[in-house]
């Protein structure tokens, strides 16, 4: 962990502050961790509305006549298929096949895109962009230290946003550009985003999010970044709405089966082993950073595969602890992620197992493993993904 001094603070920080906020260092950034309890935060998203500060997270402008073809290299997706308007999600590997980050694109233009890599990661993809860039009629701009994200989740997110929303400008058509606001929010489909104003201040309003529940992601030079996260808290506050830290950002997002980096995704692993190989255009591209070695990793098929497990009373799995069948003294796979669910009220686990062990059925959906939990092994049983859904 690094030195408090050395950590980064986002524009929102002091604001943060005063709302009592306890932090933690995460990917370099001094992060809220919770304002007051997790699980009050988490229950707030699952029930009334949330609101986070992201702005850890990267942006990275690309522009030119060849933006589309260069993120069709650059990226494992075909990326000139996303339609203005609409976003990706999608991966950067390196030419081995290995993970460097999963991250989103927005098409704001034809020849214009806004890339969102994780906060740890933003340097190393940067970088990785910068070197793809040379053959290409493109400029790849790092926009992350000026940029500002927050994020409005739960099912009273659209509310708030009509609330906010003060005009739109280049919809997707089928949000309802050029009609209402509320039109054009609630036509707004799931990765999807527009530009607008709120608070007085120009922003992307996009249809994302990491907690399994509807919302949307507001991006905002820094200078307006405390404007709207007023704006929204705001309105949210009006639904009992509450300011949510990372503790319950994880948790929500493990309800909802999705993988973190540093977790589920690494340069130890390529898509396929993330069960994400369809995210590869091996089809449609002829050629891309690291397509080959995807291409042998689809032909041999994955060696392991990512499973949810479920457990009885309060003791956790937690990331490292490993997984057995049958009572046997090898391991068949690992934990990656584990907490107790504040939803569901049990213990639930996201686990790499070997393809083995599951086609042999020690690890199929609805067979009962075991986790060592510190030297003691306790039962789980394999079932399917996500483990929270919600309701449409």
């Amino acid at each position: 962990m690094a030195d408090k001094a050395q950590l980064k603070e986002t524009a929102l920080h002091k604001v943060h502050e005063k709302l009592g906020a306890r932090f933690t260092d995460f990917g370099g950034w001094d992060m809220p961790l919770k304002y007051s309890s997790e699980l009050d935060e988490h229950k707030a998203v699952r029930e009334r509305v949330g609101v986070f500060d992201l702005s850890h997270m990267g942006e990275v402008r690309v522009k030119g006549k060849d933006a589309g073809a260069y993120l069709d290299y650059a990226f494992i997706s075909k990326m000139s298929a996303v339609k203005i308007g609409k976003a990706k999600y999608s991966m950067i590997c390196t030419e081995s096949g290995g993970i460097i980050d999963d991250l989103i694109t927005y098409r704001l233009g034809e020849d214009e895109f806004l890339v969102v890599p994780n906060a740890g990661n933003v340097a190393n993809v940067v970088s990785a962009m910068m070197e793809r860039a040379s053959n290409f009629d493109v400029e790849v701009v790092n926009e992350s230290d000026e940029t500002s994200m927050v994020a409005v989740q739960g099912p009273k997110a659209a509310a708030v946003m009509h609330s906010i929303v003060e005009n739109v400008a280049n919809a997707p058509a089928a949000s309802g550009a050029g009609e209402s606001v509320e039109e054009a929010v609630e036509g707004l489909g799931y990765y999807a985003a527009f530009e607008g104003i709120v608070a007085g201040q120009p922003v992307i309003v996009a249809r994302t999010g990491y907690t399994g529940e509807d919302g949307f992601e507001i991006i905002v030079g820094n200078d307006g970044a405390e404007s709207v996260w007023t704006t929204v808290m705001d309105h949210a506050t009006k639904f009992e709405g509450l300011p949510c830290g990372l503790a319950c950002r994880d948790t929500l997002r493990l309800e909802a089966g999705m993988p973190l980096y540093g977790n589920e995704l690494s340069l130890k692993l390529s898509p396929v082993d993330a069960g994400l190989g369809v995210l590869a255009a091996t089809k449609s591209k002829e050629s891309f950073v690291g397509r080959s070695a995807i291409v042998a990793a689809k032909e041999d098929g994955a060696q392991q595969k990512l499973i949810g497990l479920t457990g009885e009373g309060r003791r956790a799995a937690r990331g490292g602890y490993e997984v057995f069948a049958g009572g046997e003294q090898t391991a068949i796979g690992s934990v990656t992620s584990g907490a107790l669910s504040p939803t569901l009220g049990h213990p639930v686990a996201l686990a790499y197992v070997s393809t083995e062990a599951i086609e042999s059925g020690a690890a199929a959906v609805g067979a009962t493993v075991e986790v060592d939990i510190r030297g003691k092994r306790y039962n789980y049983t394999v079932v399917e993904l996500p483990f929270y859904k919600r309701e449409k």
